[in-house]
C-alpha cells in the first residue's frame, strides 16, 4: 500500500512500555512500528520514555527523518528517561494531562505489547472513541498473540452484553506493523475524522 494515500495518518500516538518485555520479539516489533512509520512519513507521540520499548522506537523515528513528540509527566522523568531524548519533549503535571495531550496531537492510536499503563492507554482511547469523544482509529500490534486474552475479554463482554457489538469493531488488531498500519489506513479511510474534545 502506497504511503501517500488518501486517509494517511500525519501523526500516530504509540502507547507501550518502558520496559521491553522477556523476548527479543517484543523488541523487534517497535523497531518495525517505527521503520512502517518512517516508511510511511508519519510523526510519532509517545510517552516521553528513552528505555524500554519506548526508546527503541521514538529513536527508529526520530533516526529515521521524522518528527518525534514524547509527553511525559514531571514525575517519570527520572524514572523514564536515561541519557539523552530524541525529539521533542513536554513535560506534564500528571497523567491525565499526558493523556488529553497526546490524543490532542495524535490522528490516530497504537498500542504495542505493554504493563497496566499500556492497557489503560488504550482502554481509555477505546472508551473516548465509545463516547464519541473522538473518531480516530485505535490499532492494537497483536505481537505473537500477546492481547489474544484481551480480545478474547471484549468478545466475551460482548456475549455478555456489556460490550455493544458495534463497539467491538473500534479496535483494529494485527500480529504486524505493516498489515496493522494498512488495516488503520482502511478504517480511517471510511470514517470521518473528528476532532479530539477534551
Amino acid at each position: 500500500m502506497d504511503g501517500n494515500i488518501i486517509g494517511k495518518f500525519k501523526r500516530v500516538c504509540v502507547f507501550c512500555g518502558s520496559t521491553s518485555g522477556n523476548r527479543k520479539i517484543f523488541s523487534d516489533a517497535a523497531v518495525e512500528l517505527g521503520n512502517e512509520l518512517v516508511k510511511r512519513k508519519i510523526d510519532l507521540v509517545y510517552g516521553g520514555g528513552s528505555v524500554g520499548l519506548m526508546g527503541l522506537i521514538s529513536q527508529g523515528v526520530f533516526d529515521g527523518g521524522c518528527h518525534v513528540l514524547g509527553v511525559i509527566p514531571k514525575a517519570l522523568v527520572p524514572l523514564e528517561i536515561s541519557g539523552e531524548t530524541v525529539g521533542d519533549v513536554r513535560i506534564v503535571s500528571d497523567m491525565h494531562e499526558r493523556k488529553a495531550e497526546m490524543a490532542r496531537e495524535a490522528d490516530a492510536f497504537i498500542a504495542l505489547p505493554g504493563g497496566y499503563g499500556t492497557m489503560e492507554e488504550l482502554l481509555e482511547m477505546i472508551t473516548w472513541s465509545q463516547l464519541g469523544i473522538h473518531k480516530k482509529t485505535v490499532g492494537l500490534l497483536n505481537v505473537d498473540g500477546y492481547y489474544n486474552s484481551l480480545l478474547a475479554l471484549f468478545d466475551n463482554g460482548v456475549e455478555e452484553g456489556f460490550i455493544k457489538p458495534g463497539a467491538r469493531h473500534i479496535v483494529v488488531s494485527a500480529p504486524n506493523a505493516k498489515e496493522l498500519l494498512e488495516k488503520m489506513e482502511k478504517a480511517h479511510m471510511g470514517r470521518d475524522v473528528g476532532i479530539f474534545k477534551a
